[in-house]
């Protein structure tokens, strides 16, 4: 089962405002790691709290990835990228 990689216009814009290097790996995470599971919970974490729980995060070293898992129509929608320290506010 392949999962599609889809990202939100902010997920987009934050991807393009990070260095080549760190955006490649991200990228490549998501394609390699992420799309060919069968299921894409394995590899992250569910976010707690009332609002949060339908999100899952994925770490990419400093980096997390805010996702929402769709699975009535097999996607990974990415929500937000960004650095820890930043990326929960």
């Amino acid at each position: 089962m392949v999962w599609t990689i889809e990202l939100t216009e902010t997920a987009i814009r934050q991807l393009a405002k990070l260095d080549k290097a760190i955006a490649q790996r991200i990228r490549r995470f998501l394609q390699q790691r992420v799309a060919p599971l069968k299921n894409p919970r394995d590899i992250g974490r569910r976010l707690h709290g009332e609002t949060l729980e339908e999100f899952w995060r994925y770490r990419v070293g400093d980096y997390r990835i805010i996702a929402k898992i769709e699975d009535d129509r097999l996607i990974v929608l990415v929500i937000e990228i960004g650095h820890r320290r930043d990326i929960y506010r």
